[in-house]
């Protein structure tokens, strides 16, 4: 269906002021310093068309991170170039955001984006098909739906789970060299379990963000759900699950508790740093934990926010290719 066509149905609005209002949006979604939009100032400008949700995988060792930079690879900049190919629009219109602002060198499983179109589509296996076919082999596109007005790749988020992958042996994995930060020592798995306890709750994390990146959350308080430390073997899995986190607040985490690991510090050093609210404390005992061994697993959202919209295609999470006619002959007994 055209867009005309689709907006005489609809009731959306004429393409002029589509555009006018993603340019709009796109001037405050592109703060060189990571800010967060404004939820009240962004629903304003939200655009009454066709919002779209997609689940993203990627590994970041070739990227910049998530956020788009004109000049460098980014995971947004690069999924924003297929988009353009695949709905024919431009990338101002496509709008674009991300649940997270992954780091350079950072993983993902589960990051979240959206994107809006003033056009519906039939099915979307095609559109996820496109996309995968376009995107380099380290991203991928896991899944694709369609999404209620009301949600926002950012603003509907009730947590987010990041794992943290520690090798912790004498001679480094050569197959995990990229998804895990080696240590050499032996860790103390008792006393990191008992350190990352008191992380656990609501805190002011001031004392674990880095300040060379201004991310424009106005509140350091954040609530840690859960942070378990999980051995596996050789593996050492850090997993924490959070309404949301400052800059580098899981490295800074996860590097305070190899300190404790390598019993160089005790594990009720953490509540004292806590409540220093001082990066520079933290800075006494620790530096970020290396960006490889991250990554974002999961997005959680209010419920509510994801249910699907009526007229809308089904989610596609890809589709398996078949032989209907065998081409070559088949083999006998071997």
């Amino acid at each position: 269906m055209s867009y005309a066509a689709a907006a005489s149905v609809v009731g959306l609005p004429s393409l002029l002021n589509l555009k006018s209002a993603s340019l709009s949006s796109n001037h405050n979604n592109s703060n060189s310093g990571g800010g967060e939009e404004d939820p009240n100032q962004l629903s304003k400008l939200t655009v009454p068309g066709y919002k779209w949700r997609l689940v993203i995988a990627y590994d970041g060792t070739r990227f910049s991170g998530w956020q788009y930079q004109p000049s460098i690879p980014t995971i947004q900049g690069i999924m924003e170039k297929a988009l353009t190919k695949v709905t024919k629009l431009e990338r101002k219109d496509l709008q674009v955001v991300g649940a997270s602002r992954t780091d350079a060198g950072v993983h993902a499983w589960g990051q979240v984006a959206q994107f809006v179109t003033p056009f519906n589509y039939d099915s979307l296996e095609n559109v996820h098909a496109a996309l995968n076919g376009l995107l380099p082999y380290d991203i991928r596109v896991r899944e694709i739906s369609p999404a209620v007005p009301e949600f926002h790749a950012r603003f509907s988020v009730r947590s987010k789970i990041y794992h943290y992958k520690i090798y912790n042996d004498i001679i480094m994995d050569p197959f995990q060299h990229r998804y895990a930060y080696h240590s050499t020592y032996k860790l103390n798995t008792a006393a990191m379990r008992e350190a990352a306890k008191y992380y656990i709750g609501k805190h002011n994390f001031s004392a674990f963000v880095n300040a060379s990146r201004n991310d424009g959350s106005s509140d350091p308080v954040k609530h840690i759900f859960r942070f378990d430390v999980i051995e596996m073997g050789r593996d050492l899995q850090l997993e924490v699950e959070g309404s949301g986190f400052l800059y580098r607040q899981v490295r800074n985490m996860v590097a305070l508790l190899l300190q404790v690991g390598r019993e160089a510090i005790p594990p009720d050093i953490v509540p004292k740093i806590l409540a220093s609210c001082d990066r520079k404390e933290l800075a006494k005992y620790s530096f970020s934990g290396p960006p490889h061994g991250l990554c974002l697993v999961a997005v959680n959202y209010i419920e509510e926010h994801l249910r699907l919209p009526p007229g809308f295609p089904e989610t596609s999470l890809g589709r398996h290719h078949t032989i209907r006619k065998c081409k070559v002959p088949c083999f006998g007994h071997i």
